[in-house]
């Protein structure tokens, strides 16, 4: 499958697991009574369901809250939350006390000197990786 088919099969689920049925009425009528913007038509909403394409940014966001679902999930699927999860975990388990305050002395340094800092850091880890470290 591709992007755009998947993002159908996910809003489709999503709004029969809301209860709703998956007709482009419905998610047009749904749709348009939620957004301030400029309305959707018959034609884009059934776009959307066929896998044609798939809802700007702000568009996702309002089905997403109307169907009760995380936007990044509708848009990407829920591989993307446990990916974002292991990576929050990995931060979470790796920083120690050390490690926490040094990242919050230098967030609180000015943009140049960050750059500095953040130059020696990746040279001491490209050294590292190379295997010349000592």
């Amino acid at each position: 499958m591709n992007e755009k088919a998947d993002f159908a099969q996910r809003l489709r689920d999503a709004m029969t697991q809301a209860g709703y049925a998956v007709r482009p009425v419905v998610l047009e009528r749904e749709f348009n009574s939620r957004y301030w913007g400029r309305s959707v038509t018959l034609q884009g909403v059934r776009r959307w369901l066929r896998g044609e394409a798939i809802p700007s940014q702000d568009k996702l966001q309002v089905l997403a809250d109307w169907l009760g679902v995380e936007p990044e999930v509708l848009r990407f699927g829920s591989r993307v939350r446990q990916s974002v999860q292991e990576r929050r975990q990995r931060w979470d388990d790796g920083l120690g006390y050390m490690e926490r305050e040094t990242l919050e002395a230098f967030l609180s340094l000015p943009a140049p000197q960050r750059k500095i800092v953040r130059e020696v850091i990746l040279t001491f880890a490209k050294l590292h990786s190379d295997g010349s470290s000592r």
